[in-house]
Order: C-alpha cells, then sequence, then structure tokens
C-alpha cells in the first residue's frame, strides 16, 4: 500500500507552478515542447488578427464620417419645404453661444454648366463666405491653405478639373440659369480639392456665397446653414438645443440622417467586425482548449503518479492550468506586440494602398483605441479560463493505479 506524502512536502520540492514551468520548457522527447509552441504561435495570431480587425475598421468608419461632416457639417438646417432661407446673423450668433458648437457656416447650393476651353461639364456650385476653409485640399496657389479671397475666385475637384483640363491659374466660364435666362461668371480657379467620395467631387465646385446671392437679384437668400460641433458632443441633445433656436418651417437635422445611405454603410461595417472578432476569439479558445487535452492525455502517468504520491484535485488541475496559462499570456502578449506594431506601422507609412473609388481613400485607414485592445486582452483571458475550466474536470476520473500499471 502507497503512504500518502504530505502535500506540503511536494509543494516543497516542486510547485504546481515550478512543475508547469519545466514540462513547457524544458526539452523532452515528448511533443510537449512542440505542441506549446504551436499554440502560442496560433493564439498570437488569433489575438493579433483581432486587433487589426478593430484598428482597421474604427479607421474606416472615422474617416468616412469625418469626410461628410467637414463638406456638410454635423448638423444641417434647412426649410422644412425645400425653399431657401434668409441669411440671419442673430440665427447664426445665438447658435455659436453654445458651446458645444464649433463653427456655424452659411451656405448656397446651385445646378450650373462649367465650361473651360471646348469641353463643359454639369456641376452644383456650392457658395461659402470668403475665408472659410475649404476642406480636402489638393493643390492650391496658397500651397498650405485652401480658401476663397475674391469673387471671382473658385475651387474645383479635382474630378471636374481633369474632365474639363483645368488647372490652377486657368479661367472657366460657369453658366447660371437665372429666371429663364443665361447668366455667363467667369472664375479663377484658386485651387483644387479631392475628397475621395466619387458623389462630391464629380459635382461639387466651391465659390463665394455672395456671387450666388448677386445672381438671385442681390438678395441674402440661402440654402442653409452646416454646423460644425466639438468632439464627443451628444449630437440629439444638440439638435434639439439648435432647433429651439430655429425660426418657424426650418429644421435641424444631422448629417447621418441626410446621408443614410453612407452612415448605413458604416453601421454595416460594425457588424461585420463583430461577427469576424467572435470567430477569431472562438478560434483562439478552441486551439487552448484544444493544446490543453492534449497536455493532459500525454501526462497521465504524471497525473497517477502525483495522485499516488498524496496531490489532490486541485493541485493537478492547478499544474494544468498554469500550463496553459504560460500558453495564453504568452501568445496574448507577442499578440498584441505584432498587432498594435502592423497597426502602427500602416499608421505611419500608409503601406497598404486601396482602390479609392471603392474605398473612398488611396490609404488602409487605422485608428488604435487602447480601451478595445485592452477588453480584447481582459475578454480573451476571462474567455479562457473559464473554458479551461472543463478539461480539468476530466482529471479527477484517472485512477492511479491503472495508470502507474500501465506504464
Amino acid at each position: 500500500m502507497i503512504n500518502k506524502l504530505d502535500l506540503k512536502k511536494i509543494n516543497h520540492l516542486n510547485t504546481a507552478f515550478e512543475i508547469a514551468k519545466r514540462m513547457s520548457f524544458q526539452k523532452s522527447k515528448s511533443n510537449t515542447s512542440f505542441i506549446v509552441k504551436l499554440s502560442i504561435a496560433a493564439t498570437s495570431i488569433s489575438i493579433a488578427a483581432i486587433i487589426l480587425t478593430l484598428s482597421i475598421v474604427n479607421g474606416f468608419q472615422e474617416q468616412i464620417a469625418q469626410k461628410v461632416y467637414q463638406f456638410w457639417g454635423t448638423v444641417r438646417i434647412n426649410a422644412i419645404n425645400g425653399n431657401v432661407l434668409n441669411e440671419s446673423p442673430q440665427l447664426v450668433n445665438a447658435i455659436q453661444q453654445l458651446p458645444e458648437i464649433k463653427q456655424v457656416e452659411p451656405y448656397a447650393t446651385q445646378t450650373a454648366v462649367i465650361a473651360y476651353q471646348k469641353e463643359m461639364e454639369g456641376i452644383i456650385v456650392k457658395g461659402i463666405n470668403k475665408g472659410q476653409p475649404i476642406p480636402f485640399l489638393h493643390m492650391s496657389s496658397n500651397l498650405n491653405q485652401l480658401f476663397i479671397e475674391k469673387s471671382n475666385e473658385t475651387v474645383l475637384s479635382q474630378e471636374i478639373a481633369n474632365k474639363i483640363g483645368a488647372t490652377i491659374g486657368s479661367v472657366v466660364r460657369v453658366n447660371f440659369l437665372q429666371n429663364g435666362t443665361v447668366q455667363e461668371r467667369r472664375f479663377l480657379v484658386k485651387g483644387i480639392y479631392h475628397s475621395g467620395i466619387e458623389e462630391y467631387d464629380a459635382e461639387f465646385i466651391y465659390i463665394d456665397l455672395g456671387v450666388l446671392q448677386f445672381l438671385n437679384s442681390g438678395s441674402t437668400e440661402i440654402s442653409g446653414y452646416s454646423i460644425h460641433i466639438n468632439e464627443n458632443s451628444d449630437v440629439p441633445n444638440l439638435m434639439q438645443k439648435i432647433q429651439s433656436l430655429c425660426p418657424p418651417n426650418t429644421v435641424a437635422t444631422s448629417i447621418e440622417e441626410d446621408y443614410p445611405q453612407i452612415f448605413d454603410w458604416i453601421g454595416v461595417q460594425t457588424v461585420n467586425r463583430n461577427v469576424a472578432v467572435t470567430i477569431m476569439l472562438i478560434i483562439a479558445v478552441v486551439n487552448l482548449l484544444t493544446c490543453l487535452f492534449i497536455l493532459i492525455l500525454e501526462r497521465v502517468h504524471m497525473i497517477g503518479t502525483l495522485s499516488a504520491m498524496g496531490a489532490n484535485e486541485q493541485f493537478i488541475r492547478k499544474v494544468f492550468l498554469y500550463q496553459v496559462s504560460f500558453i495564453n499570456w504568452i501568445g496574448i502578449a507577442i499578440g498584441s506586440v505584432i498587432g498594435i506594431g502592423l497597426s502602427l506601422l500602416q499608421y505611419y507609412t500608409g503601406w497598404i494602398q486601396l482602390d479609392e473609388t471603392a474605398y473612398f481613400m488611396k490609404t488602409l485607414p487605422i485608428k488604435i483605441v487602447p480601451l478595445q485592445i485592452i477588453m480584447v486582452i481582459v475578454g480573451t483571458l476571462i474567455i479562457s479560463y473559464i473554458s479551461f475550466l472543463i478539461p480539468t474536470i476530466w482529471i479527477n476520473k484517472i485512477s492511479p493505479a491503472k495508470t502507474i500499471r500501465f506504464d
């Protein structure tokens, strides 16, 4: 009969942690070391893929949303019936007093035809205030900034400029239809913008708002107001405040409501991201569980020996939990470094290029959210440890006498 030893003596000579460490990293004739390395590699790949997926989807959503916000603002004020508004400095001042507001910009739009030499193209003219910054700088006579200073200046999109053959310094003709008659105005091309969103680049040019108002018999009519807000503002609550300041027959709407097709597409990316992350997390956990099962099966004789020496089920379970923890921690650490490293490499170098006509941007966008990475790491650890308890339940079914006699 085997006399059971005091578990304290076993712990003194070889703790569960030490046993697990030697099993994992000490060279032996068994395949334990290879299995451990393979599981670490698989876990690292899964974690790196999750971090890259989150960073890429975050980048896409932010970049596309920001392009729409830069062009139209986050909130717009328009007439309910689609008619024009009269420009109101009092309304602008009142809205500007709200702490969430960054800028309120009146604008007007009108269809027209642009011509240069023998080329003509149908366009939408957007009138803005002089000195108002124009986003998406591509080329400008001022090099580092893009805005209209004079009434005879215009800013074209790169796509429209290419179609009609105009460049910076060219004088283009714009024909407006006013009250059944065509009025032609000549504009000097001050700069060229490029947003990457074909819907905008194929249609819009910028001119001075005063020119459009002058063509409308010198009125103060505008199409509406573009409102740019500070980051992290409560948009629904802010819209209610703005609406309370608006005159009758006008409505404040978010740009998401005006361009649902773009923002619905952005929302779909969130669903795709969650599905991809879930699948990769499941793969990582299944890989670790498979590894743990193999390690237990390979060490059946050791389990029987430890049991015969007096080690209880909890002690033996700790050995394998420590061993799979080494795999989990090292895999997560390596995967995090790889995922964050590749994300930063793309962020600073932009070495992965995209088809701009399909994705609205030339380079793969990246946005790293530290909280998301922490949640991935913590979530993987929690789910893994809960899952690890399943294989270790099998340990108490191993008979010491049978395993030692079998050996």
